[in-house]
């Protein structure tokens, strides 16, 4: 009995270093067609417009995506080209899933009866119908006035600009108004691939303790936190930090954070600071160890819940008829993108300069035609005539359409 050895001409998959080197579609389809004419005892009409060309043709492209879908399974054991499930099982390994979608962060400003507690949890609502929820328990002081974080209910970058968060949605006794001065931080939708790798490069410390990046990789995996930085002060007196000159006590860390609830962001910081180490800010809240048995021993955790600082713009743009309609508002957004980073670039951040170089690109890419005379920032409007823009660890950049003055000049 004679035995019928099969073979292609069809280069493989090479392999080195176990990464795949795959051939190209030139080299398949050449060896397509050399396998068909060998089928056919040769003589074959090569033309791709022949009935046989048009079968080299979709074998060829039919060995190729398959070639790219084994080059793309072989790349997803690389935590930096990883993505989908591939990426969360490399997360797993490190104990972190992938962050959800975040609401928007707000602050605002609450006016009531002295000595009102409004509890954790506590609902307004904008303009717009949207519903927030105090992120932590707060007392009205003396002063008849608190200011209180609240983060949108609803998932996504939903924009809340100044003064339209503003009705008591569930009434507390002794809590009369609510309004927010300043647009809010936007929320986020599911974290992103590269987003991913980068907190996974940073959470590799979350497993260690005694440290300012094992507090921070802590805090940053807590639900519904969009940012935080933290600083610690090893010295023996008080120092200021940032360009707000934000005061630290001797011998003490700092962990300025927005959104997410009060009590996991102290217990993950809690649970990773220094034995004895002080605490700065202006958020009190008291984490329990449980490892004992009742009663448990607490401790008071304080970190900082950051203020929201409007960031203002004056842009001048040559004026051209060429200029595409509704130019205005096609600036306004694409520094709206810039500055929350949804451009795919790096947002405003705590603690954190901002420059005008970093709006430009944008701006350009709304049209060829569109020249940038000059683009100012400031804290105010009057005054934004800056290049440089720097926030402090208790400042929260927030950024509205109506901050972004337009000109054609």
């Amino acid at each position: 009995m004679s035995i019928t050895t099969v073979g292609t001409n069809v280069p493989p998959i090479v392999w080195q270093s176990g990464q795949p080197v795959l051939p190209s579609e030139a080299a398949i389809l050449a060896g397509v067609q050399a396998d068909i004419n060998t089928a056919f005892g040769g003589g074959v009409n090569p033309s791709l417009q022949t009935p046989q060309g048009q079968v080299a043709q979709s074998e060829t492209a039919i060995i190729g995506d398959k070639n790219n879908e084994i080059a793309y399974i072989a790349n997803q054991v690389n935590p930096m080209t990883a993505s989908g499930a591939f990426q969360d099982a490399i997360g797993y390994i490190y104990f972190m899933t992938r962050i959800q979608a975040s609401g928007t962060v707000v602050s605002c400003t609450c006016i009531g009866a002295v000595g009102t507690v409004i509890p954790a949890g506590s609902k307004a609502q904008d303009t717009a119908g949207y519903i927030y929820a105090s992120t932590a328990s707060a007392t009205i002081p003396a002063s008849g006035t608190v200011t209180i974080q609240f983060q949108n209910l609803t998932s996504g970058a939903i924009p809340c600009v100044p003064n339209t968060l503003n009705i008591i949605y569930a009434a507390v006794n002794g809590w009369d108004t609510v309004n927010n001065p300043a647009a809010g931080a936007l929320g986020n939708a599911v974290e992103s691939r590269s987003a991913f790798e980068a907190r996974r490069q940073q959470s590799v410390a979350i497993n260690a303790v005694n440290s300012v990046q094992s507090i921070q990789a802590a805090v940053l995996s807590v639900p519904n936190v969009l940012q935080a930085y933290t600083i610690d002060n090893p010295l023996n007196v008080p120092t200021v930090v940032g360009s707000t000159n934000y005061p630290m006590v001797a011998n003490s860390v700092l962990v300025s954070v927005a959104g997410g609830s009060s009590a996991a962001i102290a217990q993950a910081i809690w649970s990773k600071k220094s034995l004895g180490c002080n605490y700065n800010g202006n958020t009190n809240v008291i984490v329990y160890d449980t490892s004992y048995s009742q009663p448990y021993p607490q401790y008071t955790v304080t970190f900082l819940i950051p203020t929201a600082t409007n960031a203002f713009f004056n842009v001048q743009i040559k004026n051209n008829p060429q200029l595409p309609s509704g130019i205005i508002a096609s600036v306004q957004n694409a520094i709206i993108a810039a500055f929350n980073g949804t451009d795919g670039g790096v947002p405003a951040y705590l603690n954190s300069t901002i420059y005008s170089s970093r709006y430009y690109a944008g701006i350009s890419a709304i049209s060829p035609v569109v020249d940038i005379l000059s683009l100012g920032l400031g804290f105010t409007a009057p005054t934004a005539n800056a290049v440089s823009l720097p926030f402090g660890i208790d400042q929260l950049p927030t950024i509205s359409a109506s901050n972004i003055v337009v000109t054609l000049v």
